[in-house]
């Protein structure tokens, strides 16, 4: 009960923000804008990584991607702050962003097929159901995303497992509480045909980008996150592997 009447009251409180973004984001000028910028930005990140970025490694070049198609120009710049192997050197803030980019990809892609499929394509009228299996299929490419990389280097499954509910529970959590939240606060009795449902879910992935963010930051300073390899030594290796041959 204390937890429903607290869901009561945060949605009260944030019910200014709610009145503010639905008609931008039901907006079709506003949103064939963003559309644009997003293939525009789409655009850069390919070009950049065909003519300067290939010794990135291909799930990167995938994160990226998809990061970018999510946040337009925003996922953009946090890949030229962090994801490029001309970075002028190495940071907190940089591993951060990309430990983030590398969670957001996978739960990303999560909510959306969870959305898409149980609010969307099925229509469930339980906002607690659609809750749950969005969330579980946000976990579940989360972790995929960390799982997979790991066996193909050798790490047993169990390991392998460990490792990503170790690393990656508390980002993915924080992110899809923000993102989820955000996206029913906004949208929750939108349907698949309006434009309001896919406006909220862009929206709403960025937002939870931006919240988990410090976790994964927090998460790199003290150790239980790599945050993902630095791309200027990626680049630098593969110049001196060019030099040698």
């Amino acid at each position: 009960m204390q937890v429903h009447q607290l869901l009561k009251q945060t949605e009260h409180a944030l019910a200014p923000v709610r009145h503010v973004m639905k008609p931008v984001l039901s907006n079709p000028i506003v949103m064939g804008i963003w559309a644009l910028l997003v293939v525009v930005s789409v655009g850069i990140l390919l070009r950049d990584i065909r003519r300067r970025n290939q010794a990135l490694p291909s799930l990167m070049k995938g994160v990226w991607t998809l990061v970018v198609l999510y946040s337009g120009p925003f996922g953009l710049a946090v890949y030229w702050y962090s994801g490029r192997t001309q970075i002028s050197h190495d940071s907190l803030w940089r591993r951060g962003f990309r430990s983030t980019a590398h969670c957001y990809s996978g739960c990303g892609a999560g909510e959306v097929v969870g959305f898409a499929l149980l609010a969307g394509l099925l229509a469930l009228q339980s906002t607690l159901i659609t809750t749950l299996g969005t969330f579980t299929l946000a976990y579940l490419f989360g972790y995929a995303l960390t799982v997979g990389p790991l066996m193909q280097e050798g790490v047993g499954f169990r390991e392998a497992m460990f490792d990503a509910l170790y690393s990656e529970t508390p980002s993915i959590t924080i992110m899809e509480i923000a993102a989820i939240g955000t996206d029913l606060l906004i949208a929750s009795q939108a349907k698949i045909s309006d434009l309001l449902f896919w406006g909220a879910l862009a929206f709403s992935l960025s937002i939870g980008f931006l919240f988990a963010f410090p976790v994964n930051a927090l998460l790199v300073h003290f150790g239980v996150k790599e945050g993902m390899m630095n791309p200027a030594e990626i680049g630098r290796d593969q110049g001196q592997a060019q030099t040698a041959d």
